[in-house]
């Protein structure tokens, strides 16, 4: 029902009917039932399959499928809004789907100007729901994927670059900045580092647990390591302080003993881009970009790059030979070479003339 119970618990029995009655006016003139959903407390939990408060029992089985085979966060929330979208679709439980519902719902995809990433992430999730969950493969064999097309990697040059940390207005965010383009870093690994992860007798930063589950080192510059330090001089510890200092955020946000969000990096990082003036449409991502892209411009061999980036395949890595603008320029046209051949030759030409004369 839409009523509103009390939160007074003094008056257990008693109905708010203010809200009630507005809904039951508006679904009066509709002509029709108005669903009342109420929003979750936690953000981070998952949108349930149908629309039922109860917990679905398909949904409950897909999500110990995924936690079974150790699924991150991110993972499970987009499975389970792609099989959302497929049962609203299908308009009831996907359970009775057949081989045109798949495809039916592929085409609805197409019609709906859903872009090719989105939607085959969104098969994805429907995929292991068939393949996992149901056990359908004769529905499995129904779901295609689309080619992605290959995009070269927006990046900045060393001038806006610098110019850009420049322009970073407190040293939090310049040194997180500083630590996405000076090491590579994904904005996920930056917000979750912790003074133990820095290794200054070493150089190196140990990043735990990334993309992939996969640890690596990067280096720790000389100039990163004195912003990080300044920083940790100004940082406050007044929410971490019966922590040990190794187990600290270097990064603490608003909620005690948690880091700043990756939100909040994106927002200081937008923020500074504004001040420093810099036209392209670049993302935080773009500090990793042009990180891998100047490192090759500048000699690094490339399977180095690889192991900094933490990429399992180097046909990754090799994609920032196409936007390495530096090399490519400096590439030789066979045009070029034409036009120092026929200087090479006017001399001999003249030569021959003359003797022959």
């Amino acid at each position: 029902m839409a009523l509103n119970r009390c939160r007074d618990t003094r008056r257990a029995g008693c109905w708010s009917q203010g809200r009630g009655n507005q809904l039951r006016e508006r679904q009066q003139r509709s002509g029709r039932r108005l669903l009342r959903i109420t929003g979750f407390r936690n953000p981070s939990q998952e949108f349930p399959m149908t629309t039922t408060v109860s917990t679905n029992p398909l949904r409950q089985r897909m999500i110990e499928d995924m936690q079974a085979r150790k699924l991150g966060p991110h993972s499970q929330r987009s499975h389970i809004h792609a099989c959302k979208r497929f049962a609203a679709f299908l308009k009831r439980s996907p359970e009775t789907a057949s081989a045109d519902d798949v495809r039916l719902f592929q085409l609805h995809l197409v019609e709906q100007g859903i872009s090719i990433c989105n939607r085959n992430r969104i098969m994805t999730g429907v995929k292991f729901l068939l393949r996992v969950t149901l056990r359908r493969m004769d529905l499995v064999n129904e779901i295609y994927h689309i080619r992605e097309p290959q995009k070269i990697p927006l990046v900045m040059s060393a001038v806006e670059t610098k110019r850009l940390l420049a322009m970073a207005k407190d040293p939090r965010t310049h040194v997180l900045l500083a630590l996405c383009y000076g090491c590579g870093l994904r904005a996920g690994e930056a917000v979750r580092l912790k003074v133990g992860d820095i290794d200054s007798a070493q150089r190196i930063i140990r990043i735990v647990q990334a993309k992939g589950r996969k640890d690596r080192h990067v280096m720790l510059p000389a100039d990163v390591l004195e912003l990080l330090r300044k920083w940790w001089k100004a940082r406050l510890s007044f929410f971490d302080r019966d922590v040990p200092v190794q187990g600290r955020w270097l990064f603490p946000g608003r909620k005690r003993n948690d880091h700043i969000t990756t939100r909040q990096l994106t927002r200081l990082f937008h923020e500074t881009v504004a001040a420093a003036a810099i036209k392209k449409p670049v993302t935080l991502h773009t500090l990793r970009h042009s990180f891998a892209t100047h490192l090759l411009e500048g000699g690094t061999d490339i399977r180095l790059i690889q192991a900094l980036l933490g990429h399992d395949k180097l046909d990754t890595t090799a994609r920032y030979t196409r936007v390495a603008t530096g090399m490519i320029a400096g590439v030789e046209s066979p045009i070029d070479g034409l036009s120092k051949a026929a200087a090479r030759e006017a001399p001999k030409k003249r030569r021959k003339a003359k003797d022959m004369a």
